[in-house]
């Protein structure tokens, strides 16, 4: 009886993928609408909402206003409050640094060095590097994708594939970077160390990474050399990204990483002259109003869960993973596989790991395995998914960027669909932590 009761818990979530999915399919193929993608007509807040709603309207023996108590408890979570905190300080960096040319500038200079021929394979590379530094995927593409289409087109070179390279470049930082979202919601949420959680994930990403290239070098030596247009830029500028990027893998605190990369930016930018005092307020203020949604998403996705945990949805889940899954092992192939499906249905890695975090925590006790291990499960696993899916962030960006649909940039993902076989050779054949 009680496990009736804990599956029934997991209803709010099922509202929540029909609300969102359904309208998104609707608008994007049966009924799509002028100048706006389907999966975005409904906003995962209004979703969420609607989720927590059902919630509150199960289990009648207890009081509304003791329901309201759980949901606080969830949000005022310390993890998610420091979570908070960062978001709103990677945002004001991320407006700054894009405001005052020091993306562009990192992007123009890393393809300035990179030989004709192995053009893609430096878009890559250059992707991987910039999004380290940055910490957001979207915002590599954003910086990056006009030009990866000039050089695609000045060069003739496949524009799925540039921008297959360059969102599985991307990716790879997004996955990695010390200030992505990701990363910040995969540790807090798990109660572990940056750094431990970079080893794990690089130990898996690294091997997809270097298979990523040997491909893309096989396709560039049987091409002909692309002709680069050279980008100007300016070498001060480019030195925010590269400090940080030194800093945040030296393991330093990331609110000393971020507030120092914004304070370098704002300084460069005023001192070349990019950028004046009152748009660096306009770039802070614009970037911490980007990370909004996020944060709303995260508050709302807590008290969810704090809803359902609370109503025994979480030890259901937990009960199917112990009945199906086996021993270390099944329990991090569990992890995995509720990841990648809370990803496919929210569209949003960062969503899909703090409403999937509450499940891999208890996993994480039941079977004993270590933190840093599930914070790197739910951050590789969100990341495939959210490489891959055409109605992702990632590839609709890239696909508007490029001017075709991102269907035909799927075949090019070489990153993502590797990193997916790596995390699944190390899960059944790596060694297991005591």
């Amino acid at each position: 009886m009680k496990q009736k009761k804990g599956a029934s818990a997991l209803l709010p979530i099922l509202v929540f993928l029909v609300i969102y999915i359904g309208t998104g399919v609707y608008y994007e193929y049966l009924h799509p609408q002028e100048g706006v993608q389907g999966f975005y007509v409904m906003s995962v807040v209004v979703a969420f909402m609607a989720a927590i709603a059902v919630a509150l309207f199960q289990n009648r023996t207890v009081s509304f206003d003791e329901k309201m108590k759980i949901c606080a408890s969830g949000m005022g979570d310390d993890n998610i409050l420091t979570m908070i905190f960062i978001f709103l300080l990677a945002g004001a960096f991320s407006g700054v640094a894009s405001a005052s040319g020091c993306a562009a500038d990192t992007a123009n200079m890393l393809l300035g060095i990179v030989p004709g021929r192995l053009t893609v394979l430096g878009i890559f590379l250059i992707a991987c590097l910039i999004s380290m530094a940055m910490g957001t995927s979207c915002g590599t593409i954003t910086v990056m994708g006009t030009l990866a289409l000039s050089i695609s087109r000045s060069a003739g070179l496949s524009i799925p594939l540039c921008f297959g390279a360059l969102v599985g470049g991307s990716m790879f930082g997004d996955n990695l970077s010390f200030i992505s979202d990701t990363t910040i919601a995969a540790t807090r949420t798990q109660g572990c160390q940056m750094r431990d959680k970079f080893r794990e994930n690089f130990l898996i990403a690294l091997p997809a990474a270097l298979i990523t290239c040997v491909i893309l070098l096989a396709i560039a030596w049987t091409g002909k050399p692309a002709a680069i247009e050279a980008h100007s830029f300016n070498m001060v500028r480019a030195l925010p990204y590269f400090v940080i990027l030194i800093a945040a893998l030296a393991g330093i605190n990331v609110f000393i990483v971020l507030s120092f990369g914004l304070l370098l930016c704002t300084a460069i930018g005023l001192g070349t002259g990019s950028i004046d005092i009152h748009n660096v307020f306009l770039a802070m203020g614009s970037g911490v109003s980007g990370m909004y949604e996020t944060i709303v998403v995260t508050i709302l996705a807590t008290a969810l869960s704090a809803l359902i945990k609370y109503n025994g949805g979480f030890e259901a889940v937990i009960a199917f993973i112990k009945k199906h899954f086996h021993g270390s092992r099944g329990g991090q192939l569990g992890i995995i596989l509720i990841s990648i499906l809370m990803d496919i249905s929210t569209a949003n890695n960062t969503v899909a790991i703090v409403v999937t975090a509450p499940i891999a925590a208890d996993i994480r006790t039941e079977y004993r395995i270590p933190p840093q291990r599930t914070a790197s499960l739910l951050d590789i696993s969100t990341c495939v998914a959210q490489g891959i899916i055409p109605y992702g962030a990632q590839l609709l960006l890239a696909a508007g960027t490029a001017g075709i649909s991102s269907i035909q940039i799927m075949p090019w993902l070489f990153y993502p669909y590797l990193l997916l076989v790596c995390v699944l050779v190390a899960t059944f054949f790596g060694k297991q932590a005591e």
